[in-house]
């Protein structure tokens, strides 16, 4: 393993998805992942967007054969004083239904796809360092590595793309521009459990994901069915909040006590649980939201977590940049993960076959990895806000009863249409951003301050087209054998003929 033309670090769904995605247009690729899969992930429930990303890189009927618990939509209770709010993925189409998965065997799924693939992939292979060079010795060119097994070496390689996922070694090592938001600093308790009822049974919300703000507002909790009759329930605190609630926690098994003593705050997760048994340890895990001031450079991309998260873990595999806990919240993690790694391939193969200078093709990725979280983060923020503060009428007016209008705003976002669908107009999603941006004007400006300055600098809607459709005149071209970056006026002929970025990955 000394040449490698282009290079993935990592093998989780951002990695896996985007050396898939480069093989498949016939690059050589390899890929390091640190773990042998598969291996204990969390992060659990996806959004329907993530069925055309599978199905680009060959990987929706592998998933969809495997037998992962069907997720028909996703119940909001933000309020206990009125209905829950309800997003639903079949209807009209059954077949935009989506999946709530165990990340060990989803990952191990799309790592062996990429290998099917073509990509030369290497498990247990840790990358200690990155060598530049170029001007100012800011391109990657080699890294050193180690295996689990006591081998080391150095590859070299034309081309980078860095999915480390939260170890980021471009973002922490190098470029030294990791930013953590403060506002966001949650910590998460989760558990698996087996013998619970379902949601709305004998309905077509059958079996649907369940969210619930706690009756403190201190946080909020899920509910997660999985497949093998187990569901992955979990609580997320702001961790200030949190610390002081388990330091008045008495006995030898605190996170236990702790995690417990949340949950009655969620009567309808409890309902839920019934008479359920808890299988195994509380887990836990901190839920620290961070972005970097950018994502590509000369020769290298970053996707996925390795360049933003805000998100607890992930623990649904799913809001960006990558949420107050927002992944597990609206399951945008794979989402964001799969949109930040067809960009970056996207952007290597348009660099490599001169459709635009690297120049263009590393601020088309910056801007369109930048808009996605800003996107995710407003919605995050704005539902966070109404979670608590619950008597504060932030996604509903004071004489509703119910979050139905909120989520007719909401609904392009959190199920991945605004990146997917090219049906959803510019108007639409310009109206689901006015609505947050209105909601967000009624919180404390120190939950949002860090938002309000992505919103100066992230275009949300352009002159074309809404958030990363085109950035500086150009659009993403989602064919297979040309896979790249094309120019407005190629890409606004396409449109007029039906051929959108989001209807074409729509439609595959």
């Amino acid at each position: 393993m000394n040449i490698a033309h282009i290079l993935v670090i990592g093998g989780g769904p951002a990695g896996s998805f985007a050396a898939a995605a480069l093989a498949r247009e016939g690059f050589e690729v390899t890929l390091l992942e640190r773990e042998n899969f598969p291996r204990y992930h969390i992060g659990e429930s996806m959004l329907p967007s993530c069925r055309p990303f599978l199905r680009f890189i060959g990987a929706e009927q592998k998933v969809k054969d495997y037998g992962f618990s069907v997720k028909v939509g996703a119940a909001f209770k933000f309020n206990q004083t009125k209905r829950e709010g309800y997003t639903d993925f079949i209807n009209p189409d059954p077949n935009r239904a989506a999946w709530n998965v165990t990340r060990a065997e989803f990952d191990e799924i799309l790592l062996r796809n990429a290998g099917e693939n073509g990509v030369r992939v290497c498990e247990g292979i840790s990358v200690d360092s990155i060598g530049f060079s170029g001007e100012n010795a800011k391109q990657p060119v080699s890294a050193a590595w180690t295996s689990d097994t006591g081998a080391s070496g150095q590859v070299k390689f034309k081309w980078l793309v860095d999915a480390s996922g939260r170890t980021g070694i471009m973002a922490t090592k190098y470029l030294k521009n990791r930013k953590f938001n403060q506002a966001l600093r949650n910590i998460a308790f989760w558990g698996y459990w087996t013998g619970a009822g379902k949601y709305a049974p004998g309905t077509d919300r059958e079996n649907a994901t369940w969210l619930e703000a706690l009756v403190d507002e201190s946080g909020w909790a899920w509910f997660i069915p999985l497949h093998g009759g187990r569901v992955s329930v979990g609580i997320v605190l702001k961790e200030d909040i949190s610390r002081a609630k388990r330091a008045r926690v008495q006995g030898p098994n605190v996170n236990f006590q702790h995690y417990h003593d949340q949950l009655k705050l969620a009567p309808g997760v409890t309902r839920l649980l019934g008479n359920a048994t808890l299988v195994g340890e509380v887990k836990t895990a901190g839920d620290y939201s961070y972005a970097s001031s950018h994502y590509a450079g000369p020769n290298y991309r970053i996707a996925g977590d390795a360049g933003c998260f805000a998100s607890i873990l992930r623990v649904i595999v799913g809001i960006i940049l990558r949420f107050t806990q927002i992944d597990p919240f609206f399951s945008s993690g794979v989402h964001l993960a799969f949109g930040g790694a067809l960009s970056a391939a996207s952007t290597i193969a348009a660099s490599i076959r001169g459709q635009c200078t690297e120049d263009e093709a590393i601020r088309f990725h910056n801007e369109r990895t930048g808009t996605s979280y800003t996107r995710f983060l407003l919605i995050v923020l704005t539902a966070y806000r109404q979670m608590t503060s619950q008597s504060v009428p932030v996604l509903s007016d004071i004489d509703e009863d119910n979050f139905d209008r909120a989520f007719d705003f909401l609904r392009p976002v959190i199920q991945g249409a605004a990146d997917t669908d090219g049906t959803v107009t510019e108007a639409a999603l310009q109206s689901t951003m006015d609505f947050c941006q209105n909601a967000l004007g009624l919180s404390n400006p120190d939950m949002h301050k860090e938002v309000a300055k992505r919103l100066d600098s992230s275009p949300m809607v352009d002159h074309a087209g809404f958030g990363g459709e085109i950035f500086n005149g150009l659009s993403i071209r989602l064919k297979r054998g040309s896979l790249g970056l094309e120019r407005t006026p190629v890409a606004a002929e396409a449109r007029k003929n039906g051929h959108d970025f989001r209807r074409d990955l729509a439609r595959l």
